[in-house]
């Protein structure tokens, strides 16, 4: 199906025709025309598979055929849960709109606020924004929400768990009832889907795939492997198998900055991108990465979210996370628009809970490698139901690295641990 099926105005196409795109996503032809119709929808769909082009190109169209926005005032909010992503969705929304006479605008915290206010002063048709700065926005009398015609929470799940949950209330009660409410993420739990109702009004339901499933071109594989050998795999399989691009997600920001320090002292370029680092240093990192200069950017879970990176060939956890439907942002940032990818685990005894929740929620038992030299002291066991299947292993010459050691049976380090959700200072910092 193509773009110019849509009934799209001709700016609108001739943008998307200078981008190279012609052919329709599944996600972008079921979700634009209920759009076009003015229907509120809930779409579901796999990372990289254009959501953003699905939601923004049918808000493009409708703004253009209204009236102009008048000083502080803003037609279409986008809300997004990292910087990141608002620069992204933000540079989208440019680029579709560079033959349309609408003016757009990007806020978020980390960067002085004069700038972003002096934009809105003369009033933005689409406005993509992170909550903490809109409210703080707002509370300065730099925006007027009376003319708010649409309302988009992109990467919903997130936008509506309790770290965000209270701030969305707040904006949500400051604009008008009568808006069409457009919600998209790769993900939907039960628990969100519920929130969800009471924001949207009878939405056109989409979900292209089945819920919470990851992409079928990124490989999956599990390396078991104790904790404290983790950092040491990492920089085995880096250098073994000459991994040129590498995204690392960590758990926590501190363990972010410490494996950056142990990849630096080994020879590998890397640097860190989470909530403590200001809003400079991180796109410096996001940039550096982009462009080659560095090897391996290690991330906390804000980067799951807004990562945007033209064929990234390998994602790595270090640790799992603790929500399981983030393991699936997280590996969605490889395999983007039908390329292929790759995403290996290193999961140690502690973690086997974490892992075992993943692999309920995409129905699917992941395969495990070992890899010489670094089998675990303590087993990672087999989620239930237990799959009997010999472990394979990364094939490679003995050089000496690593230590020997044969594996023993014992019983998991540490207690299994139960779900929650992330907290602490990257919450905070990424909702600014």
């Amino acid at each position: 199906m193509q773009f110019s099926t849509l009934g799209l105005n001709t700016p609108i196409l001739n943008a998307i025709s200078e981008k190279g795109y012609s052919s329709l996503t599944p996600i972008q032809a079921q979700a634009i025309p209920p759009i076009l119709n003015g229907r509120d929808v809930m779409g579901a769909a796999q990372t990289g598979t254009g959501k953003t082009a699905a939601f923004t190109l049918p808000i493009l169209q409708l703004l253009s055929a209204g009236e102009v926005s008048q000083n502080k005032h803003v037609r279409a909010l986008v809300l997004t849960p990292t910087r990141e992503l608002a620069a992204q969705v933000g540079a989208n929304v440019e680029m579709y709109s560079k033959f349309l006479p609408l003016k757009s605008a990007v806020i978020f915290g980390g960067v002085g606020a004069h700038p972003q206010i002096d934009k809105l002063r003369k009033g933005v048709d689409v406005l993509v924004a992170t909550p903490g700065r809109l409210l703080d926005l707002f509370q300065q009398r730099a925006i007027n929400f009376n003319q708010l015609e649409i309302l988009v929470l992109d990467e919903a799940d997130r936008m509506l768990d309790m770290g965000f949950i209270h701030d969305i209330r707040k904006i949500i009660k400051l604009l008008p009832e009568k808006r069409q409410t457009l919600m998209f993420s790769a993900t939907f739990s039960n628990d969100i889907r519920k929130l969800a109702k009471g924001i949207v009004n009878n939405p056109e339901e989409i979900s292209v795939s089945p819920r919470n499933t990851t992409v079928v071109s990124v490989e999956q594989l599990v390396c078991p492997v104790d904790k404290k050998q983790k950092s040491a795999l990492l920089t085995h399989l880096i250098k073994e198998k000459n991994w040129h691009q590498v995204l690392v997600f960590t758990r926590t920001k501190h363990g972010a900055n410490r494996l950056c320090t142990h990849l630096e002292k080994k020879g590998i370029d890397s640097m860190a991108i989470h909530g403590n680092k200001s809003q400079s240093a991180r796109t410096k990192a996001l940039e550096s990465f982009k462009n080659g200069k560095i090897r391996v950017l290690v991330a906390t879970d804000i980067a799951a979210r807004g990562l945007d990176i033209n064929q990234l060939p390998q994602v790595v956890n270090f640790d799992l996370p603790n929500v399981p439907e983030d393991y699936v942002h997280r590996i969605g940032r490889t395999g983007r628009a039908g390329a292929t990818g790759h995403a290996v685990s290193l999961v140690s005894a502690d973690e086997i809970k974490h892992l075992t929740d993943i692999e309920k929620l995409i129905n699917k038992k992941l395969e495990r490698k070992l890899v010489d030299n670094f089998e675990p002291v303590h087993d990672v066991p087999e989620s239930k139901p237990a799959v009997q299947k010999p472990q394979r292993r990364f094939h490679q010459k003995n050089n000496g690295s690593g230590d020997t050691r044969k594996k023993q049976n014992a019983s998991p380090g540490s207690k299994t641990r139960g779900r929650r959700r992330p907290s602490g200072n990257d919450k905070q910092a990424v909702a600014k």
